[in-house]
């Protein structure tokens, strides 16, 4: 082993340690890599940075702004509209449900995909009074199966796609005859099979067993006369309490007329009501500080059966009308990780009210002011209808509620997917490159106005085109020192005398591990150059490692950080860390059985 070698293993080995470690981001680690590489000279200078020019980076970030483009103009939302027509049988539910995130999968962003039918599933659990537990797991990994399908799928088919050897590249349906197969094989296996094999945690609990019960923490208060507060605004009366992020006004009700979600600046009068949702420790002690009464009360016996009424029908309408509470997830890229609700000013920048968290399965009962917020967790929302959606979008966290489908203009969707067709037909036909045509086709979105510019930046995962420019050229200095072929010499005297189906079955599981312990995308920069030197070795056809490769890393099902699809459905599933190999474990030999044969059939 030379010194540049040993320099190299040292830094791939870090890496990894860091990755798997999972307490920097995944592009930082990236970074600190690249420059580690950069400082013991292993690549010169103009190489270190190439990556961010590289065809497979640009490729990634064109196919999220194509992705964003297709979701505006309500194509994906049209091909989702089955959903609803489905019925409640578990088996058809998650047939369908994999079905069709799998098939969105294969030509948007993964995590898109399964955003956009998450609020589906949950819905379809509740209305069949099952646990989400049930369809959220087989719909994470349906949309990591559609992902290995075409060339845009995922970005590990990009990379791997970028090195090929030989005159051109990997089409946009080369990946198809191995993807579709296993994707087919793994939708039928989970719908006949895997389904049973998910955690069944609250089933049959139906709708009075939900995570929140808001009912049980709403209490009205009255401006009483005589109060200083009368004439004051209401972000006088929270910011006085101390107690304004404990203590969330849902509505003020003032002579029988209900606002809800009431601006901070409103200015109180006497006898008005505030709904607000605290617990007892601290509406008491909102209580002691403003000098405010309680109004009437769930089992007060000196109500009225009419005020009763009245106060349970303000109870309903906190869910309708212009304004309405709704869960969402907390994505691993939200501004509200590790932020607590009193630095966020949420209602002040976004019109949101955070009413109650859930995390691992429970509502937490600490003080709402004091949770420092994890990714995954589900947060309780009220907002204004006609903005909730963007103001989710803005904080990054994902509704879990039943949403009304975008369909948009007949317009916008041919023009989306005419715009889309034209990409493809301009890769399949050879006339563009596959870069070239997904970067004209999101110019030509940004043009036609199914996203604007910004809308176009903020599509593109930042994090992870940081991560493949700075992994790529460490991916290089792990080939030109040598590195990659020692491996491969190593792997090749371990594996001693293996058939060509073992080499794959090798590599392919070894890609696989790796890819559920760190980020797909580097799975398969640092493994395709060592996968590379094992096919010369041997004499196999490139082309066969190379889609080894690449099914390894998109089918990472053993763990939720092995990707962002996992992580998302953790939470919103009740799962726990343990939960995911109990299924993901069959399917990864599933995908492995029928892939080898595959890639010797179409590739060797």
């Amino acid at each position: 082993m030379t010194t540049e070698q040993g320099v190299v293993f040292a830094v791939l080995a870090a890496t990894l340690a860091l990755f798997v470690w999972n307490r920097l981001r995944f592009d930082v680690v990236a970074m600190l890599a690249l420059l580690a590489i950069a400082i013991a000279g292993l690549l010169p200078t103009e190489a270190l940075f190439a990556g961010f020019g590289h065809p497979a980076v640009v490729t990634v970030a064109a196919v999220l702004v194509v992705s964003q483009g297709l979701v505006n103009g309500g194509v994906v939302d049209n091909i989702a509209q089955l959903l609803g027509k489905v019925g409640h049988r578990p088996t058809l539910q998650i047939l369908t449900l994999t079905g069709v995130v799998a098939l969105c999968s294969g030509f948007i962003n993964n995590v898109g995909a399964l955003a956009l039918l998450m609020p589906v599933a949950v819905w379809m659990s509740r209305e069949s009074g099952r646990s989400p537990s049930l369809l959220l797991m087989p719909l994470a990994f349906g949309s990591l199966l559609g992902g290995t399908m075409t060339l845009i799928g995922t970005p590990p088919n990009i990379i791997i796609a970028s090195y090929r050897e030989g005159a051109s590249s990997f089409g946009l349906f080369d990946f198809a005859p191995v993807g579709a197969a296993i994707t087919l094989a793994g939708i039928a296996f989970i719908t006949l099979v895997g389904w049973r094999l998910t955690p069944q945690r609250g089933e049959d609990s139906g709708e009075d067993d939900k995570l929140f019960s808001v009912g049980d923490y709403l209490t009205e208060l009255k401006v009483p006369e005589g109060s200083s507060y009368a004439g004051a605004t209401l972000h006088n009366l929270l910011s006085d309490s101390g107690e304004d992020k404990d203590v969330v006004v849902l509505a003020l009700i003032r002579e029988d007329k209900r606002e809800l979600a009431p601006s901070t600046y409103k200015v109180l009068k006497e006898n008005d009501l505030l709904l607000v949702e605290s617990d007892t420790e601290s509406l008491q002690a909102f209580l002691d500080k403003t000098g405010l009464e309680l109004g009437s009360q769930d089992e007060d016996e000196s109500e009225t059966e009419e005020e009763q009424t009245a106060r349970k029908s303000r109870k309903k309408e906190l869910n309708e009308g212009e304004v309405q509470l709704t869960e969402a997830v907390i994505t691993p890229e939200s501004s509200l990780v590790g932020q607590t609700a009193n630095r966020l000013n949420l209602r002040e920048r976004h019109g949101l009210n955070i009413v109650a968290v859930a995390r691992q399965g429970h509502r937490l009962k600490r003080r709402l002011g004091d949770i420092r917020f994890n990714a995954g967790d589900i947060l309780l929302v009220q907002g204004f209808e006609d903005t909730l959606t963007s103001a989710l979008s803005a904080i990054g966290c994902l509704p879990l509620a039943e949403r009304g489908l975008r369909l948009g203009s007949p317009r916008k969707t041919l023009l989306a997917s005419g715009i889309f067709i034209a990409s493809i037909i301009a890769i399949v036909s050879g006339w563009l490159s596959a870069p070239v045509a997904l970067v004209a086709g999101a110019v030509a979105m940004v043009l036609a106005k199914l996203i604007d510019a910004p809308g176009a930046y903020k599509a593109i995962d930042w994090s992870v085109i940081v991560l493949l420019a700075a992994m790529i050229p460490v991916g290089q200095a792990l080939e030109t020192t040598g590195g990659a072929e020692l491996i491969a010499g190593q792997m090749l005297a371990l594996g001693g005398g293996l058939a060509p189906a073992g080499v794959l079955a090798m590599v392919l599981v070894g890609t696989m591990l790796l890819s559920n312990v760190v980020n797909n995308a580097a799975a398969a920069i640092l493994v395709a150059p060592i996968a590379l030197s094992l096919s010369a070795e041997l004499g196999m056809p490139s082309d066969a490692i190379l889609m080894a490769v690449a099914v390894g890393a998109s089918c990472a099902f053993l763990t939720p950080i092995g990707h962002q699809s996992n992580a998302l459905v953790l939470e919103p599933g009740g799962y726990q860390f343990g939960d995911y190999w109990k299924l993901g474990l069959p399917l990864s030999i599933l995908v492995t059985v029928v892939a080898v044969p595959m890639i010797l059939l179409v590739w060797a």
